[in-house]
């Protein structure tokens, strides 16, 4: 069995974007992914201007001791003032451009309006005080963007700060995806003897759509190899990413390597990994190709591991890795035979808590998590121990 480490390696091998490139208007791309750098033209701000309501003066002035001025001018934001007559200040707002002449701003809750119209100052400022200058966050040539980011809200924000108005970005990629099991009925059907309602469907469908992805959803197969072979064949057609739930381990009755081996090849199968051993990547019919397990813990955690990297990687992102933090145990905790990434919560102290029990079939443990902690195969760990921890808002969850 390959290591986590081996797995995606093979995962992503020869891994490139899948998508055309489209140009969108700027306000309507949050979450796209830009398929360009983005270099600014100007700078930002603009102009010197005031980080505070107050008095725009010339510090040199204050210098000596004077602290009394006359108000010769008003200047608001998006307006621009006229030149500082020497032995006044003028009153300026919040973003407005510092006029010429003035060096400093004093904010106003150390100024007194006196009765004659006058404005007294408490305090002498330095050139420079509460002046934001020109360029101070984005200067003329800086790269603020880069091809492969995601268009986060704040990034949005930067590419409206310098005048973009559309920009260019990756399609989302297609992903289609089917589920194996005579067992499996949706939410409002009547389930078989001994059948389950599809939870992997409404899983793998949200993370999917959560990325950004198109889904083509061809719900249920049946236990069938000739329907799994149908599947496989109309999904290659309409796909940039192919990936399948069930079916992909050893038994009578999974039928996923199967097909898959007949309409492509197989590069990569089982993992050394709980929860999720049988996880497959391979090619089927030219198009890529993800076989996640059954079990609803196992779909669910292996596709965060190695199937969101594939999925990022085809979608154009240059970041496709997670980050983890290292935090302490709240349990004694004996790993077996492979590496396991068990649901964890933080608790008040900032230490992890474990839930319940971790067996493979219960997703309600991943509503109760807010991440997963790695643990080494044969991990001998005692409470106070510390161990990577990778919380779900890692994973955009």
């Amino acid at each position: 069995m390959l290591t986590v480490e081996e797995a995606k390696e093979k995962i992503l091998e020869g891994a490139e974007v899948a998508s055309d490139v489209e140009e969108v208007v700027t306000l309507y791309a949050p979450g796209r992914i830009l398929a360009e750098d983005i270099v600014s033209q100007i700078q930002v701000p603009p102009m010197d201007n005031s980080q505070m309501d107050g008095y725009a003066v010339r510090a040199a002035e204050l210098a000596d001791g004077r602290r009394v001025f006359s108000v010769s001018q008003k200047i608001f934001a998006g307006h621009v003032g006229t030149k500082l007559e020497n032995g006044t200040c003028a009153r300026i707002f919040t973003g407005a451009p510092i006029p010429e002449g003035a060096d400093a701003v004093i904010p106003q809750e150390e100024a007194v309006e006196l009765e004659d119209g006058t404005v007294e100052f408490k305090n002498a400022p330095k050139a420079g005080d509460w002046i934001r200058r020109a360029g101070c966050d984005i200067d003329i040539g800086d790269t603020v963007l880069r091809k492969g980011d995601r268009l986060t809200p704040p990034a949005l924000g930067v590419a409206a700060s310098i005048g973009r108005a559309t920009v260019k970005v990756y399609r989302p990629i297609r992903v289609s995806l089917f589920f194996t099991g005579d067992e499996l009925a949706m939410p409002g059907e009547e389930r078989v003897e001994g059948g389950i309602y599809n939870s992997n469907r409404f899983v793998l469908r949200a993370l999917l759509h959560q990325l950004g992805c198109d889904v083509v959803d061809y719900g249920n197969i049946p236990d069938s190899f000739e329907d799994t072979l149908e599947a496989f064949r109309k999904a290659a057609r309409k796909s940039d990413l192919i990936i399948t739930s069930g079916g992909i381990s050893v038994g009578e009755a999974d039928y996923t390597k199967r097909a898959v081996d007949s309409l492509g090849s197989m590069q990569m199968w089982r993992i050394a990994v709980k929860p999720g051993k049988p996880v497959g990547k391979g090619s089927v019919l030219g198009v890529p190709f993800i076989g996640l397990p059954g079990n609803p813990v196992s779909g669910f955690v292996t596709f965060l591991l190695f199937a969101q990297p594939l999925i990022l990687r085809l979608s154009g992102r240059n970041q496709v890795d997670v980050k983890g933090y290292m935090l302490p145990l709240n349990f004694d905790l004996k790993g077996g035979s492979r590496r396991e990434f068990i649901r964890v919560r933080r608790n008040a102290e900032g230490s992890l808590e474990n839930y319940r029990t971790q067996n493979s079939a219960v997703l309600s443990s991943c509503t109760w998590a807010d991440g997963l902690a790695d643990i080494p195969a044969e991990a001998q760990l005692k409470k106070g121990d510390l161990v990577r921890y990778i919380p779900f808002s890692e994973f955009n969850l």
